[in-house]
């Protein structure tokens, strides 16, 4: 059986190879409670008729990309878009890590996934291939989803706990409340060069990237909370977003969202930023970011 290639899935009464109107639907969803500590979302995603260019942003985790009927694919972390080029009539279930929590699933140090995507089998081996007839043999996209989230815990049961002090430094480092990394050492009592050490093993990016990254998520949280409340947000309070996420000034964000997406944000959230600008709705991924906000957005 030829690498990446397991079963082809295109006969019409195969569950996954139905028909999709659209490019590409996504579906977002919270994981399983025994998961929540470890992983911040859970998808599926349908691609149509025709091949669809997936932008992967940076979120500062790594994440798991199951094409049904492949072997599955790791991503990240990254520090700008990773591009690549889905198949038509492709179903993807995959699993986004928190930073800093893969690794011991893994049994690598993140820093050597950075901006990377790769085979699954490269790092898991025979054990990738497995769970990719596991999943190509469930009866629908969901029952996959439930199948990996599952394989995932049986992971989780033999793997080491995420380390506690990266973990705090990752809670520190959400965009609310605003923290110097300078401080940050203080705080968690350990030098700046042991902090880094640790981040590059663990996340895979030092503080200041994970900072940086953190706080574009952040943002991209609060316009889908705004366009809850108002599909129809203006350009105003966009800019207001940028400061209470820790932007100096809408060209600071203007910036960084080049840096990481390769978008401006005007191309990235496509005057409707309850959406993305292909369509997707995000606020299981980004509603947790909004948890340690000291405040939330004015219902009326």
């Amino acid at each position: 059986m030829p690498k990446g290639e397991i079963r082809t899935l295109q006969s019409a009464g195969n569950p996954y190879a139905r028909s999709v109107n659209r490019a590409q639907t996504y579906d977002e969803r919270v994981a399983v409670p025994a998961l929540a500590g470890r992983v911040r979302t859970v998808w599926i995603e349908r691609i149509g008729p025709r091949p669809y260019l997936q932008r992967n942003l940076p979120t500062g985790g790594v994440e798991l990309h199951c094409s049904i009927g492949g072997v599955p694919r790791l991503v990240g972390p990254l520090t700008s878009a990773n591009m690549h080029l889905v198949p038509a009539h492709t179903t993807i279930v995959g699993v986004r890590f928190w930073p800093g929590t893969a690794a011991p699933l893994l049994g690598l140090p993140a820093g050597e996934l950075v901006d990377l995507a790769v085979p699954a089998d490269d790092v898991w081996g025979g054990a990738a291939v497995r769970l990719g007839e596991l999943l190509a043999d469930a009866s629908g996209p969901d029952a996959a989803l439930d199948r990996l989230q599952r394989y995932i815990c049986r992971r989780q049961e033999r793997a080491d706990d995420p380390d506690p002090l990266v973990a705090e430094a990752v809670r520190r480092l959400m965009p609310w409340p605003h923290v110097e990394v300078g401080s940050l050492t203080t705080g968690l009592a350990i030098s700046a060069s042991q902090l880094r050490r640790r981040l590059l093993t663990t996340v895979g990016v030092g503080p200041k990237s994970l900072q940086r990254t953190l706080r574009f998520q952040g943002y991209l949280a609060l316009a889908q909370a705004a366009s809850m409340l108002d599909r129809s947000v203006p350009r105003g309070q966009l800019a207001d977003l940028a400061a209470e996420a820790g932007y100096a000034d809408h060209p600071h964000l203007s910036r960084e969202c080049l840096r990481l997406t390769g978008l401006t944000p005007r191309e990235l959230l496509s005057g409707g930023i309850d959406r993305c600008g292909c369509g997707h709705d995000h606020s299981a991924s980004y509603l947790p970011f909004l948890a340690g906000r000291p405040r939330v957005l004015p219902t009326g």
